[in-house]
């Protein structure tokens, strides 16, 4: 009977191990081999959660391979790609597939200081800056909110630097959601180059039969399709699923219903932008050309070349969640908007994109644009209207401060109270 019992708990519950230890495996290969973290130290820290904490990890520093069981009843394994980040493996042959790998230019401008090079920064004091002030602004988010890096930069200067122990500006931090940004970016400047028109319907074959042919890349952008999805990571669902346990993350949202309609039913989608991610890939006359154009175009253009996208088993990137970089580097994505797509005299895209980006969703309540998150209805009470951000799982955040001049970026493990954080900041510059 107590066989019995046991057995049928471990069929019960099989699904949700196999999504906790995925998800242990993965973070720990990212951890260790994008990162540079020890496994100790990962799991004392990322992995140090209640379900996660549960799994059980072990490391191949040779093969680069992390490995994760929950009581020893199941064994999920991930992979480092070089160039691709790394992979939740589903078969035994996944970790012999061959695979491209996105080409990129690193230059290093030892002339200019950041953000455009990697000179020195010229002393600079802004007599309208209390650095005092801000330095209690930016002490108060570390300790028990866990921060592990915050930035401050105003009119292209760094005014605030600071990292938790264990991190300093070299260091490799999972911006989770903030993709989703990476991800709109890219079709920004694929508008400017006039390679796209976000208004066109979505080049999804399998809809052309049903109502969802009416619906539009600009739909998709906005999170306003109407399609079903179930966005709960608490519980075995489509976006944990697609995470954990799919071969291909742009599929997902496609097969899904309507349970709404195109532009009147918002609804937060990791699957849909994993979607725009497979039709990005449309656009293009090779996956080694998909691979390389959000670096050459985008990422590497502005320097960001800390930054890694991982990619899932069948080389697409998964925009949804996993892009990694240091928090000077993912700074430079909001000081991009914040020079209305202009980097270093080279116009990436245009002033229109950033309109659009940050023009209220309908039905969204005034809080999302195109892959960003904006304070349209004062959801910040304490911070402009104006303001718009990029947001990630734990509270990473790039915001965003176009009337400010300025651009705030924090990293951790536990959200904080980011309204006020952000009105200390901005009442340390008068």
């Amino acid at each position: 009977m107590l066989v019995l019992f046991i057995s049928t708990l471990i069929i019960y519950n099989y699904p949700k191990l196999n999504i906790l230890a995925g998800y242990s495996a993965k973070n720990t290969a990212s951890s260790v081999f994008l990162a540079g973290r020890s496994l100790a130290f990962t799991d004392q820290n990322d992995n140090d959660f209640s379900p996660i904490h549960l799994a059980s990890d072990v490391v191949d520093l040779e093969k680069k391979t992390a490995t994760s069981s929950v009581f020893g009843l199941l064994i999920r394994k991930a992979i480092m790609r070089e160039g691709l980040g790394s992979v939740l493996t589903l078969s035994e042959t996944d970790q012999a597939v061959p695979y491209l790998v996105p080409k990129r230019t690193i230059t290093k401008n030892e002339v200019m200081p950041y953000p455009f090079g990697n000179a020195a920064q010229k002393d600079t004091l802004f007599t309208n800056v209390d650095y005092q002030k801000l330095g209690v602004s930016v002490n108060s988010i570390f300790g028990s909110d866990q921060t592990r890096a915050a930035l401050v930069i105003y009119k292209d200067h760094i005014i605030s630097e600071k990292y938790a122990e264990g991190f300093d500006a070299t260091s490799r931090i999972l911006g989770w959601s903030m993709t989703k940004s990476v991800l709109s970016t890219v079709f920004g400047v694929m508008a400017h180059q006039q390679r796209i028109n976000i208004q066109d319907k979505a080049p999804i074959a399998s809809w052309q039969y049903d109502a969802r042919k009416e619906i539009t890349i600009h739909n998709l952008l906005q999170m306003n399709s109407g399609l079903e999805w179930d966005e709960n990571y608490d519980k075995i669902s489509d976006v944990t699923k697609m995470l954990f346990l799919e071969r291909d993350v742009t599929k997902m949202q496609a097969a899904k219903p309507t349970v709404g309609k195109p532009n009147e039913s918002w609804y937060y989608s990791s699957g849909t932008t994993n979607l725009l991610s497979g039709i990005l890939r449309t656009y293009f006359e090779s996956h080694q050309a998909y691979l390389d154009f959000w670096y050459t175009d985008l990422i590497d253009k502005i320097g960001m070349h800390s930054m890694i996208l991982e990619a899932d088993l069948a080389g697409n990137y998964v925009a949804s969640s996993y892009a990694w970089a240091t928090a000077r580097d993912w700074a430079k994505l909001g000081l991009l908007y914040l020079y209305n797509g202009s980097w270093n005299g080279e116009q990436l895209f245009s002033k229109d994109w950033v309109a659009y980006a940050t023009t209220p969703t309908p039905t969204s309540g005034g809080g999302y644009g195109a892959q960003f998150w904006l304070n349209s209805e004062k959801q910040f009470k304490d911070v402009p209207q104006s303001m718009f951000f990029a947001d990630g799982y734990q509270g990473q955040r790039i915001y965003v401060f176009p009337d400010q001049e300025l651009v705030v970026v924090r990293f951790g493990l536990l959200n904080f109270d980011e309204n006020s954080f952000l009105k200390g900041v901005l009442e340390s510059i008068q």
